[in-house]
């Protein structure tokens, strides 16, 4: 039978020797790693955790985790092992602060990359909408659709709870900001159902000096002014008027910009027609259309004619309406950053 009363002689090691052992290996824990630990006491307001330092280290609510928690028995359970970041050095009581939201953060910005670099379509619901577009989720974190990039005649307002299919414009974790386009997902898909050389019906959206942005099937085309008749035009405004029903032929389609360019010039029976007999083109467009499909496949077979349907170099993207409207990724003060941040320390989302 075991004798349990023994002294702290016959045992041989107590807490005092445990204690100047771990003097001895000098144990250091620094900001910035992740070591692992057992929670070993919950409190209302955080977590007492043991990482294998002479003081417990402690976990904030607020730490816990990158959604918004109301108490830790949400996210610990008594005992449990799991990793811990370290976020701050040892209090003047020699206890450190622990984050789990901080890995979480990591993970959401590598994961976040990766399907960006995949050129990934991804859904989420907006939660809120500011002056300058709307806020979603993604993978944990913040992100922002300027509103030149949503795709919807509805009001902000009334996108709130709504899931919306989206493409990466800019993930900078450095610069906390992950901006993403309603736009350009839309636009990808519709141009998978899209085939250059194909006549569609559109509705006139808007009307440029440089040409008219015609409605096909909830994505816009940009029709440039040279691109309307062989004859030449002062101004689309003269040709078109917002909300006329116009067929086009697809010319190009860019995926990657979010560019669909459109042309009523290839078809054109004589040149002009455009403007003198717009009927007689529209009758006329299918057949116009087969013999421009003809061309465009005699050049791919080598061909050395020029293209018919070259476009010059600065005209927009298809995808914007206004002129004015600035790049995705350049700063916007209505741009909120994709994780919060309070003297260094990355607050929880919903806060």
């Amino acid at each position: 039978m075991v004798n349990q009363n023994l002294t702290a002689t016959e045992i041989g090691f107590t807490h005092e020797d445990f204690a100047a052992l771990l003097d001895k290996y000098d144990y250091h824990f620094s900001p910035g790693d992740v070591v692992p630990g057992t929670v070993f006491s919950i409190e209302p307001r955080g977590a007492l955790i043991d990482i294998g330092a002479k003081t417990a280290a402690y976990i904030p609510i607020q730490e816990m985790s990158i959604n918004r928690v109301d108490s830790p028995e949400e996210v610990l359970q008594s005992n449990e092992t799991r990793e811990f970041f370290i976020l701050t050095d040892e209090n003047e009581d020699g206890q450190l602060t622990l984050s789990i939201r901080r890995i979480e953060y990591m993970r959401a910005w590598e994961r976040v990359r990766q399907l960006q670099a995949e050129d990934a379509t991804v859904r989420s619901g907006v939660f809120a909408t500011n002056r300058g577009g709307a806020l979603v989720r993604i993978e944990g974190l913040r992100g922002f659709i300027p509103g030149s990039h949503i795709s919807t005649r509805k009001p902000k307002e009334e996108l709130v709870g709504e899931d919306l299919p989206l493409k990466f414009l800019e993930v900078d974790e450095e610069r906390n900001r992950l901006v993403l386009s309603h736009r350009r997902a839309l636009v990808e898909r519709k141009m998978n159902r899209l085939e250059v050389g194909e006549v569609v019906i559109g509705t006139v959206r808007g009307i440029k000096p440089y040409g008219a942005f015609i409605d096909i099937g909830g994505v816009s085309g940009l029709l440039h002014i040279s691109e309307i008749s062989h004859e030449h035009i002062d101004t689309p405004h003269s040709v078109f008027n917002v909300n006329d029903e116009v067929k086009v032929m697809i010319i190009d389609l860019d995926a990657e910009r979010g560019r669909i360019s459109l042309s009523t010039k290839q078809l054109e029976p004589e040149p002009g027609d455009m403007i003198k007999n717009r009927d007689l083109v529209y009758d006329k467009a299918e057949e116009m259309a087969a013999k421009y499909r003809e061309q465009l496949l005699a050049k791919q077979q080598g061909a050395t004619a020029a293209p018919a349907a070259e476009l010059e170099e600065d005209i927009p993207p298809a995808t914007e309406t206004e002129e004015d409207i600035p790049p995705a990724t350049e700063t916007e003060e209505d741009i909120p950053p994709a994780t919060e941040t309070e003297e260094g320390i990355p607050a929880a989302i919903e806060e």
